[in-house]
């Protein structure tokens, strides 16, 4: 039996929580015959996989991206029959010329292997639909000039993840193959950790939950995702939250990641009835809770020209160092523009409590 699947990185240029990197990895699973004789794994997957050198899947050996049985193992494993053989390769390179430009990065972490970036809001992660200068791979092709993964016009190298072009946050990035492959692996195997911190509408009923539904993109609107709770369409998607702080008519949650699909946070709290704090895609950018007051509409206007973004911010993302094997867990303060806009929040509630007594 061979089942050939490249299409768990879904493929949109409209990222979010992504943690599927559309077009950068390709996936392929075979399972073994029952009659199969005992044959080296880079050799198996070479006869099985067209187009693909020996040594571009040994690579993928060292990197741990290969695995038997959900194991990973070394280019020289022998396989047996009935094995279950899983690999996540890069795909070869696409051609687009990626113009190095000195644009200024917050660096959290950084040693020889990778680089973990606080991303403001506004900064695109990587060339593409018109957004060909100023993106966040154009500041890395000049800060990493000389390094091999960088040394073409791969319009994506060293990502193993991507956020949206307007949240902020923590961002992992690969600076040698081995570590693109071994964490883009992790990713896959959805053993990172991920925790955002959003502002959403409304009041909600419970401290914590989880939300389920498998998430597609709309059959109206392409660029716009949405949930399929039957699971008809689309790809599961498990997001589970906490509430951090009720402020009236808004609640500051956490949201913590069991998948990583394409505007999962966004969506999933749209479908709870709880859309993030001007979210224009998801509707969170009209006034959804409150009062009719003209006051308090103008108070809300103050707050979207001053968050003029959805409210959403990667605060958290751990993984396993592709190299030293060693648990990294990093953590990033809330922007000044979510800061500034919790602040006001918290202050209308107050003056509004102080008012009622």
């Amino acid at each position: 039996m061979n089942i050939n699947d490249d299409t768990f990185f879904d493929d949109t240029d409209l990222p979010e929580e992504i943690e599927e990197l559309a077009g950068q990895f390709e996936h392929h699973r075979f399972v073994a015959d029952p009659g199969q004789g005992l044959m080296r794994v880079d050799k198996f997957l070479s006869n099985r996989i067209v187009g693909t050198s020996r040594n571009r899947i040994q690579m993928a050996a060292e990197a741990e991206s290969i695995l038997v049985n959900g194991k990973p193992v070394k280019s020289n494993y022998k396989v047996k029959p009935n094995d279950e053989v899983t690999v996540v390769m890069d795909y070869p390179r696409r051609e687009l010329k990626i113009i190095a430009e000195d644009i200024p990065l917050d660096i959290v972490y950084e040693d020889e292997e990778l680089l973990v970036v606080n991303k403001p809001p506004g900064l695109v992660v990587h060339p593409g639909h018109g957004n060909y200068s100023g993106t966040l791979v154009n500041a890395l092709a000049f800060r990493f000039k000389g390094l091999p993964l960088y040394g073409g016009d791969d319009p994506r190298p060293g990502l193993v993840h991507r956020i949206d072009k307007n949240t902020s946050g923590l961002l992992l990035v690969a600076k040698t193959e081995h570590a693109k492959l071994n964490l883009a692996m992790q990713f896959f195997r959805k053993t990172t950790k991920r925790k955002y911190v959003a502002l959403v509408w409304g009041n909600l009923a419970a401290e914590s939950g989880t939300i389920e539904g498998n998430i597609g993109r709309s059959t109206r609107d392409r660029q716009v995702f949405t949930v399929y709770p039957n699971g008809d369409h689309g790809k599961p998607a498990v997001t589970h939250y906490r509430v951090l702080e009720r402020l009236g008519y808004v609640n500051l949650v956490e949201c913590m990641l069991e998948t990583g699909r394409t505007h999962q946070i966004r969506v999933h709290m749209k479908e709870i009835g709880h859309p993030l704090f001007n979210d224009e895609v998801y509707g969170g950018d009209k006034i959804l809770k409150g009062t009719t007051f003209t006051k308090y509409k103008q108070f809300v206007q103050n707050c979207f020209t001053l968050l003029p973004r959805q409210a959403l911010h990667a605060k958290t993302l751990g993984f396993v160092h592709p190299v030293t094997h060693e648990e990294m867990i990093f953590d990033s303060e809330l922007p000044e523009d979510m800061r500034v806009v919790i602040e006001k929040w918290r202050n209308y509630l107050a003056n509004r409590e102080e008012n009622n007594n």
